[in-house]
C-alpha cells in the first residue's frame, strides 16, 4: 500500500490579510517540507481569513485574493517547494455578487479550496455544504458547488471538501466513496464551545464510514471577533480509528504517515454524475518529495483537557488575538475587588502579560474596605499596573448641580467610573475592557455607558456559576505548577455586590445564581418557553420574573461590547431578536 506523509497546519489566520496569510502558508509549508511531508493542508479560507463577511461582496477584496492565490503557487515553487503539493483555503468567485444587479443564478462567491502544485493552481474545490445557522450565514454570501474534486497524488486518490460538507450527511462524503477515494482532506474554520471536541471525533468517524476513508480533519485556531478557532485537528482511519490529534488553541504542524489504498480507475481527467454531483479527476503526480523514511512519522495523540481548563485558554486566546490583531497596545480595566473584575483580570494578564495590562480601582463612598483592599491584593499577586482614582469628587459634583436619587445616583456612580476608564483609554491608547458576565447579561443587571463601557468583554459569554467555577480552577492550576494563585480568595467567596448603595447586593434585585442560572441557559441557549422551564421544575414565580428581565433587556445586549463565544448561543451573532417585540410568555 503507498505511504503518504500528511502535515496538518493548525495556524492562525488574520481576516484581510492576505499578504501576511500567504507569508504564514509559505513558513509553515517549509516547516512541513523539513519533517519530510508530502502533502500539506492549510485551514479553510486561510488566504483571506474565516469569516471575511460582507468583504465578500467587494470585487476588489475577491480579485485580490484570486490574485493572491496565483503569487503564491509561484512563491513556493520559487521557495523550492513546488514538488510538494498544497491545499489552501482561499476566495473565489465565477460570476458577480449573488445581492448585485447584475447577479448571474448558479454564480457568484465561492467558499474554495486550491491545490498548488509546481508553480500552479493544479485543482480547485468549492463548498458544498453552507451552514446558515448558529454564527454561520453562508448562504448569504457563497454559491455552494456541486462537484467534487479527486486529485491523484502518490498513486492515492485523494477527495477535497471544506468544513460543512463534514457536518451533513450525504453529498460530498457519499460521493467520495462512490469515487473509490483512498483519503478525504476536510479544511475547516470550525468556531469553538464548549465541548464541540466531545462532538467533533464522532463526527468525523461517522463521515469516514460514510467515505470508506480515511479523513484528514484540519481546523484554524485562533480569534476573529466574538469567535474563536480550536484547531483540535486529526486524522481518523477508514474503521473509525483516531490515528492523531493535535492540541487546541496552539498553532501546531500535526505529521503524520499514512498507509492508503492505491487507486484503481485511471485518471482520463473526465467528469461523472455521483449522487448529483460531478466527480472531476485530476492527476497531481505519481512521484512525490522522498519522506525521511529512517522512522515513522506519528502526530500522536493529544487527549482533551477539563471543561473550565478548555474554557479558560479558549478566553485567553480570544482576547490576545482581539488586542494584538487590531494593535491596542494594552488594555484597562476596573478592578472591584469582586469576582467577575477578578477573572477577567486574570485572563488579560494570561493573554498578554503583566505589562500589558492596566487595573484601576475607582472607589466611591458606598465601595467596602474589603473590596478596595482585594483589588489590590489581585494586583500584586498578578503585578498588574495598578492604580486608585476615587470618583466621590467627580459624583459629588454631578450632585450639587443636579437633584438626583435613587437609582439615577447608583447609575451616576457607574457611569463616573465609566468616563475614567473611557478617558485613560483616550489618553494612554488602551483598550477599556468591560467586565459583566451573561447572567448580568441575560436580566439586564448592568449601567448603560457605565459598568457596561468597554470595546471588548472577555468573559461575555460566561455564566456567573462558570466565573466561580473557572476561578477556583485558576487558582487550583496555579497551586498545581507552584506558582501564586491569581484570584483572591475574598473576591471568590463573598456574596457579590455593585456596592452602589450602602450594603449592596446582588440577591436583592436577583435570585440567587444557582437558581438563576438554570433558567437562563433553559431561556436563552435552549430556547424553552415558560411551560417548558416551569417542567423541568423551576419554580413558576421566579420564571415569571427572570423572563420578564430578560426580554425587556434586548436593548442593552445590542449595545454591549463583544465578547468570546464560548457557548452553543452566544448574545449576538447567535441570538437575534428584535428590540421592538410585545411577545412575552405569559404565566
Amino acid at each position: 500500500m503507498p505511504t503518504l506523509r500528511l502535515a496538518l497546519c493548525q495556524v492562525d489566520p488574520t481576516v484581510g490579510d492576505i499578504g501576511g496569510n500567504a507569508d504564514l502558508v509559505r513558513s509553515w509549508t517549509r516547516k512541513a517540507a523539513d519533517a519530510g511531508a508530502q502533502l500539506v493542508l492549510f485551514p479553510e479560507l486561510m488566504l483571506t481569513g474565516y469569516p471575511v463577511e460582507d468583504l465578500v461582496f467587494r470585487r476588489s477584496f475577491v480579485a485580490a485574493s484570486k490574485a493572491a492565490l496565483d503569487r503564491l503557487a509561484a512563491d513556493l515553487a520559487a521557495d523550492g517547494l513546488g514538488e510538494l503539493p498544497v491545499m489552501v483555503g482561499y476566495l473565489d468567485a465565477d460570476g458577480p455578487p449573488q445581492v448585485s444587479a447584475d447577479a448571474v443564478p448558479g454564480k457568484g462567491a465561492r467558499n474554495a479550496a486550491a491545490l498548488l502544485h509546481r508553480g500552479r493552481i493544479v485543482a480547485t474545490y468549492f463548498k458544498h455544504h453552507l451552514p446558515n445557522y448558529g454564527v454561520f450565514d453562508e448562504d448569504r454570501y457563497f454559491v455552494p458547488g456541486n462537484t467534487l474534486t479527486v486529485v491523484r497524488i502518490g498513486g492515492v486518490d485523494v477527495a477535497l471538501t471544506i468544513c460543512e460538507d463534514l457536518w451533513q450527511a450525504g453529498g460530498p462524503f457519499a460521493v467520495a466513496r462512490q469515487a473509490g477515494v483512498g483519503l478525504v482532506l476536510n479544511i475547516n474554520g470550525s468556531p469553538y464551545e464548549l465541548n464541540k471536541d466531545d462532538i467533533r471525533l464522532p463526527l468525523v468517524r461517522r463521515r469516514a464510514a460514510e467515505a470508506g476513508a480515511t479523513i484528514a480533519y484540519v481546523n484554524m485556531v485562533g480569534g476573529q471577533d466574538e469567535l474563536v478557532y480550536d484547531g483540535d485537528s486529526m486524522i481518523v482511519g477508514p474503521d473509525g480509528a483516531l490515528l492523531a490529534r493535535a492540541p487546541q488553541f496552539v498553532e501546531h504542524l500535526l505529521v503524520h504517515d499514512l498507509e492508503l489504498p492505491p487507486a484503481k480507475e485511471p485518471v482520463d481527467h473526465g467528469e461523472e454524475l455521483a449522487d448529483g454531483m460531478r466527480v472531476v479527476r485530476v492527476k497531481v503526480s505519481d512521484i512525490l518529495p522522498p519522506a525521511d523514511t529512517d522512522e515513522v512519522a506519528v502526530g500522536g495523540i493529544i487527549e482533551p483537557v477539563a471543561d473550565e481548563a478548555e474554557v479558560w485558554q479558549a478566553l485567553v486566546l480570544g482576547l490576545r488575538d482581539y488586542v494584538n490583531k487590531n494593535r491596542f497596545p494594552s488594555v484597562v480595566l476596573g478592578l472591584s475587588g469582586g469576582i467577575d473584575s477578578a477573572v477577567s483580570a486574570a485572563i488579560a494578564v494570561d493573554a498578554l502579560g503583566a505589562e500589558r495590562v492596566v487595573g484601576v480601582s475607582l472607589p466611591s463612598q458606598h465601595s467596602s474596605e474589603h473590596s478596595r483592599a482585594d483589588a489590590e491584593e489581585l494586583a500584586k499577586r498578578t503585578g498588574l499596573d495598578y492604580r486608585i482614582q476615587p470618583i466621590q469628587p467627580m459624583v459629588d459634583a454631578y450632585l450639587a448641580n443636579m437633584s438626583l436619587s435613587g437609582v439615577a445616583v447608583e447609575n451616576l456612580q457607574a457611569r463616573a467610573r465609566g468616563v475614567v476608564l473611557m478617558a485613560l483609554s483616550n489618553q494612554e491608547g488602551h483598550l477599556v475592557l468591560t467586565t459583566g458576565n451573561k447572567s448580568e447579561l441575560a436580566v439586564g443587571y448592568s449601567t448603560l455607558y457605565g459598568d457596561s463601557v468597554g470595546g471588548y468583554n472577555p468573559v461575555k459569554d460566561v455564566w456567573k456559576t462558570l466565573i466561580w467555577r473557572l476561578a477556583k480552577w485558576r487558582n487550583a492550576d496555579a497551586a498545581r505548577r507552584g506558582e501564586t494563585a491569581p484570584i483572591p480568595e475574598n473576591s471568590i467567596g463573598k456574596p457579590p455586590s455593585a456596592e452602589l448603595s450602602p450594603g449592596q447586593l446582588d440577591s436583592d434585585t436577583l435570585p440567587d445564581y444557582d437558581v438563576l442560572d438554570p433558567i437562563l441557559i433553559g431561556y436563552v441557549d435552549g430556547d424553552l418557553g415558560r411551560d417548558g422551564l416551569i417542567e423541568s421544575g423551576h419554580d413558576p414565580a421566579i420564571v415569571d420574573k427572570v423572563l420578564r428581565m430578560v426580554d425587556t433587556a434586548e436593548y442593552k445586549r445590542r449595545q454591549s461590547a463583544p465578547g468570546t463565544k464560548i457557548s452553543i448561543k452566544a448574545f449576538g451573532r447567535d441570538r437575534r431578536l428584535p428590540i421592538t417585540n410585545r411577545w412575552r410568555e405569559h404565566g
